[in-house]
Order: C-alpha cells, then sequence, then structure tokens
C-alpha cells in the first residue's frame, strides 16, 4: 500500500508540475503579446503618420531607409504593424476568434522576415538583429497560441465588449497619442 501510495504521490506531483509549465509558458505569452502588441502597434502608427506629407518629407532624417520606400508603401506596412500588435492582444484578451491571434503574429514575423531581407540588401546591418528579434518573438506568439496555449474561443459578451474597448483606449493613450505628439510636434 505504501508503494501505491507514493506512486499516486508521484502522479500528483507530475500533475502539479505540468500545470505549472503550462501558467509559465502561458504567462510568457502573455507578457510577449503585450510587449510587442503595443510595440507594433505604436511602431506602425508612426508609420501611418507618413500619409502625410510634410511628416514623410522629413521621415529620412531621422530614418534612412524611408527615403527609399515610397510612402504610399510605408503606411501600408504601418497599417499592417497596427493591426498585427492590435491582433496580438485583442482576440486573445477577449477570447472573440482568438484564432487571430496565432494569424496576426504570423504575419508580423513574415513583415519582419521582410525587412530583414530588405535591410542586408541594404547594408543596413546594425538594423537586422532587431527584426531577428521581432521576428522571432512574433514566430513565438504564433507556435504558442496556435499549437501549445491555445485560447478557446468564447461567446460574445458586453463585459467582452467593454474589454476590447479598454484595450483600444489603453492602445491610443500608451502607443497612438506620444508617437502622434511626438512625430507633429518635432
Amino acid at each position: 500500500m505504501n508503494q501505491h501510495g507514493s506512486e499516486n504521490l508521484l502522479n500528483v506531483t507530475d500533475v502539479e508540475q505540468r500545470r505549472g509549465r503550462r501558467f509559465t509558458l502561458h504567462g510568457a505569452l502573455w507578457a510577449l503579446q503585450l510587449l510587442f502588441g503595443f510595440f507594433f502597434a505604436g511602431s506602425g502608427f508612426g508609420k501611418v503618420l507618413m500619409y502625410d506629407a510634410a511628416l514623410y518629407a522629413a521621415a529620412p532624417q531621422a530614418v534612412a531607409w524611408y527615403a527609399a520606400v515610397p510612402q504610399p508603401l510605408i503606411v501600408f506596412i504601418g497599417v499592417c504593424e497596427v493591426l498585427g500588435g492590435v491582433g496580438l492582444i485583442l482576440p486573445a484578451m477577449t477570447r472573440v476568434q482568438p484564432m487571430l491571434t496565432p494569424l496576426a503574429a504570423v504575419g508580423l514575423t513574415l513583415t519582419m522576415i521582410l525587412a530583414t531581407g530588405f535591410h542586408i540588401l541594404r547594408g543596413e546591418y546594425e538594423l537586422v538583429p532587431a527584426n531577428l528579434l521581432l521576428g522571432g518573438a512574433a514566430a513565438y506568439i504564433a507556435v504558442g497560441r496556435w499549437r501549445l496555449r491555445v485560447i478557446a474561443p468564447a461567446v460574445i459578451t458586453s463585459s467582452r465588449v467593454l474589454q476590447s474597448l479598454a484595450v483600444l483606449v489603453v492602445l491610443a493613450l500608451a502607443a497612438f497619442a506620444p508617437t502622434w505628439y511626438t512625430m507633429t510636434n518635432a
């Protein structure tokens, strides 16, 4: 009976350890989603502001590669990054269409792969590590949310709609407003 009791204790310990690992992975994914979601949304919003001809004309002084890219392409990249950043957070947090989160991460990974190639072709090797870090984090989120810690969908409720609005307000205040202020008052 002691042997059976110790086997049971080991099984309980194994289950507790697995739960701890899942929680850690889940927590790590959430931390990455929030961090990189805000980063991509803010960075993308700065590119979206390039629709303004005056901002676009002044941009190459701050970011050299902007001079090599047409204005509409910069704005398009910005829109993709904003949507990707929001997509890393909003669908998973509200559990409304959470499969959009790994898809957003795949899109951001592809964007960073293309950015890496672009910078290598231009000889801007100092920008490549940042692209690789951002792309690697997005790829990790994609795999994590697609296969390892999938978030189950839920029905739309008023509290989920309020959560969505709260996330968008926080994004606007924490990422969009400072970017807009910095770029328009420089």
